[in-house]
């Protein structure tokens, strides 16, 4: 009798190699990958017993073709744990953090393989290499360096009980933060209690009080950032004060989700593991790989912005004490400046939900953006399943009609999802490998009542927008290696893409098409239209101050030495944040330290300034865009061409330059946050 196919590990006959998750068990896949890993590495003896001498093709080429069925693997679980996980998929990605931590480590200190890796990349000016031949063999070099490969014995069994660790603890911090945030959820008993919130949010908080176990009352469910969107708009301050205090004190309450142990821990090992590859500190390790030149420049930035948005940020707390003679604490200050926002506007921004339906904006917004600037069109497909019953799949045709990947859209919380936005490659782009992508992009927004309708905010428009700004990073990829292949490209450059696609959410000719009442029809107004423009250019210091200062807390956390680490998470917190110049505990940063997860539990370790890092980029080529005329199919080919299609295959900074004509500049940025001295 046949041997059974792992279903994780068989060919999916499905368009682009979506998997077969219905197929799928997740008793599946821990066998699944133990059997990928035992493959891989007799691949790699393959390679690195090859009694030929080293050359592209049969050292560095054949290592990045090698290891699909782990890949097909990864693909499948690391895109079902982060949305849809459950108890079981937490215990495997646990045991995973280590074993595949394990596996990188056994094959990037093979002295063998490492060896001939060298000796290429000793001889690459010889080789006639292209330049992402080139690229790809300077990385698997400096890859194979930074994983321990030139160390000696002793400093490589140190490197490789750290990088260990690390993977199982920033994974548990993951889990934690997901367990504190549901278990923090706000309850109230009344429905006064939630007087500012809409009719359908009173409804969602309804039904999370009764899918807890609760008869009556409503549930506030936390987001993860700091700032919680319902502030802005509960006038009842006790409740606003409750549910500031349960998002600030996440995972640092003393109880089984605690995280602050973890992050001191994790500190002290990225420091440690610095420290033996020869860098001065974890920052200095992580931007060596970066567009950024190194720590100090980064450092400048962030100070240049701080110091601008300071003294925004005391105009606009002047403005808003003026308004009321309640005290602005940290739990009022986005309630006072909504309210704010609502005074200066030319008309009420109120009613700007009710022209941005989820379906319409996505089929005739996100998705007619796309048409216009790269020739896109997408076809839903309900005969193809998602890891999920919310998950939506559409196939992806080019301007001749060939399909060129699939695109899936997981858009509704649920307490199995971890908080935020993000896109992910469930399979990645190769030509070498004749392989398209399938991207995702996942949301958290609040599933409405059967028959009503998911209306957006100006933030949730944005982050729409922004998150398939990466899908179509990923989806016009044209590459032959899969590792640089969409935004497989530095931490610092990838959210580029994604901020420039926001341009296009309140773009007249966009906003236009898409902008109906989700009842009547009617097209959105144009005083309206244009009042919504104003408000989305008019960013608040508040938002600017919340950021830099996480972004600042990020890197002081990676500069300390192994023997600087402290032993009080949030007396260091408040003197990072102190040293940079943020004074008192009106606006606190975007993520505390015990919450962090970009930074303790995924791949932004000091490198959360990257988004602002980018939208110097990202200003500059919106200006570009504009000059070019705007929604044009031709400026979209020649950004494509430039930027999307080519991930990490070319420089990604000389590309960008070669496009706009030169270096970017920070002024177009510090326009746009209103950081400029008459700001």
């Amino acid at each position: 009798m046949a041997q059974r196919v792992n279903p994780v590990l068989a060919e999916s006959t499905l368009p682009h190699g979506l998997p077969d998750f219905a197929s799928i068990s997740d008793d599946d896949f821990l066998p699944a990958f133990t059997e990928a890993m035992a493959t891989h590495l007799a691949e790699i003896e393959k390679i690195a017993n090859d009694p030929k001498p080293a050359t592209f093709a049969n050292t560095v080429e054949a290592l990045e073709l090698s290891g699909r069925d782990l890949a097909r693997a990864g693909g499948v679980f690391f895109n079902l744990v982060g949305p849809d996980t459950n108890p079981q998929r937490n215990a495997i990605s646990q045991q995973l953090s280590t074993m595949l931590t394990d596996h990188a480590n056994t094959i990037a200190m093979d002295p063998r393989l490492f060896a001939r890796i060298a000796d290429l990349h000793e001889r690459r000016d010889q080789l006639d290499l292209t330049e992402s031949q080139e690229r790809l063999l300077d990385k698997r070099y400096r890859d194979s360096v930074r994983a321990g490969a030139g160390l000696g014995p002793d400093e490589q069994e140190q490197m490789r009980q750290i990088s260990s660790r690390l993977a199982y603890l920033t994974t548990t911090f993951s889990h934690m933060i997901l367990d504190d945030t549901n278990a923090s959820a706000v309850f109230v008993e009344t429905a006064e209690e939630l007087d500012g919130l809409s009719d359908g949010e009173i409804a969602a908080a309804r039904r999370a009080a009764a899918a807890d176990g609760h008869d009556d009352g409503y549930l506030i469910a936390l987001e993860l950032p700091t700032s919680q969107s319902v502030l802005t708009k509960l006038t009842n301050h006790e409740v606003r004060q409750r549910v500031f205090d349960a998002s600030v004190n996440r995972c640092s309450r003393g109880n089984d989700y605690d995280t602050r142990e973890l992050v001191l821990e994790i500190v002290a090992l990225r420091a440690r593991r610095a420290r033996l590859l020869g860098y001065a500190d974890h920052a200095e390790y992580v931007i060596a790989e970066q567009t950024a030149p190194d720590p100090a420049a980064v450092t400048d930035l962030l100070g240049e912005l701080t110091a601008s948005a300071l003294r925004a940020g005391g105009r606009e707390l002047t403005r808003l004490t003026r308004m009321t003679d309640e005290e602005i604490g940290p739990a009022d200050l986005t309630f006072w400046l909504e309210v704010e926002r609502r005074s200066t506007s030319a008309v009420p921004l109120d009613a700007f939900a009710d022209y941005c339906e989820l379906d319409a904006v996505l089929e005739r917004g996100v998705f007619y953006a796309a048409g216009k600037l790269y020739g896109l069109r997408f076809a839903e497909r309900p005969d193809l399943s998602g890891y999920h019953p919310d998950v939506r799949v559409w196939d992806v045709l080019d301007d001749t009609g060939r399909s060129i990947g699939l695109f899936l859209g997981d858009y509704f919380a649920r307490p199995s999802k971890r908080g935020g936005a993000w896109m992910n490659n469930i399979v990645d782009q190769s030509r070498r490998l004749s392989m398209q992508p399938v991207v995702v992009n996942v949301l958290n927004l609040t599933e409405p009542d059967e028959g009503k309708h998911c209306l957006l905010t100006m933030d949730q428009l944005t982050t729409l927008f922004h998150e398939f700004g990466h899908a179509l990073h990923g989806l016009l990829s044209a590459v032959d290696y899969p590792s640089q292949s969409g935004t497989s490209v530095p931490r610092d450059f990838v959210e580029f893409p994604s901020q420039v696609n926001e341009m296009w959410a309140l773009h007249p000719d966009v906003l236009s098409h898409y902008a109906r009442h989700h009842e009547t029809g009617e097209p959105i107004p144009a005083e309206l239209a244009e009042a919504a423009r104003v408000a989305a250019k008019a960013e608040t210091a508040h938002s600017t101050i919340e950021y830099l200062a996480a972004a600042v807390l990020d890197l002081a956390w990676h500069r300390l030495a192994p023997d600087e680490i402290p032993d009080d998470v949030e007396a260091f917190e408040r003197t990072a944040l102190r040293s940079a110049g943020f004074v008192g505990d009106l606006i606190p940063p975007r993520y505390r330290s015990a919450y962090f997860n970009h930074v303790f539990g995924g791949g932004y370790s000091a490198g959360y300034y990257s988004y602002i890092w980018s939208e110097v980029l990202d200003a500059e080529t919106e200006q570009w865009f504009l000059a070019e005329g705007g929604l044009e199919r031709d400026s979209g080919q020649r950004f494509a061409e430039a930027t999307l299609s080519r991930g990490d295959s070319v420089d990604p900074l000389a590309a960008h330059e070669k496009l706009i004509g030169r270096k970017a500049e920070i002024g177009p940025l510090l326009t746009r946050r209103g950081l400029t001295p008459q700001g």
